[in-house]
């Protein structure tokens, strides 16, 4: 049940990801001249495999996955949402502290003992690989960024 309950909690961190990633591609979309949507879809699509390789490891174990983010998307989306009244810089900034918060939070995860064996494998091949990796793409684009 512990298994579940954490991976649960990524899930939730996964699927608020993959709703702020969709609503900043549309935003961007929206206005071609920012044109940082072309960097951020291969971010938003890491972040649906994200989601649906914890759901399947949440059934492999036994447990339901949940369905959505909670008040942590809901609070990303209005973060999000104040970000993009700021400018594109804060939009990407708002972005950059939410992939951080989620590296810090498999990072935890890592140290528990009594995290599964399939679920530390995931967490260390791919899923936290994959946030780092979104880490460096928004400081390239935060690098290159003007208001």
């Amino acid at each position: 049940m512990h298994n579940i309950e954490t991976l649960n909690k990524l899930l939730k961190n996964e699927l608020s990801a993959t709703e702020t990633y969709q609503q900043a591609v549309d935003k961007l979309k929206e206005n071609v001249t920012l044109g940082e949507s072309e960097h951020l879809q291969p971010v938003y699509e890491a972040h649906k495999d994200a989601v649906s390789s914890l759901q399947a490891l949440i059934h492999r174990l036994g447990g339901i996955p949940c369905e959505d983010s909670g008040a942590w998307g809901t609070w990303a989306k209005i973060v999000l949402e104040g970000a993009n009244m700021l400018g594109k810089k804060a939009a990407l900034k708002a972005l950059q502290e939410g992939e951080k918060s989620g590296a810090d939070d498999y990072e935890k995860v890592l140290q528990d003992t009594e995290l599964s064996s399939d679920a530390r494998a995931l967490i260390e091949t791919k899923l936290l690989p994959a946030q780092q990796s979104h880490i460096h793409t928004l400081d390239r684009l935060l690098d290159t960024a003007s208001e």
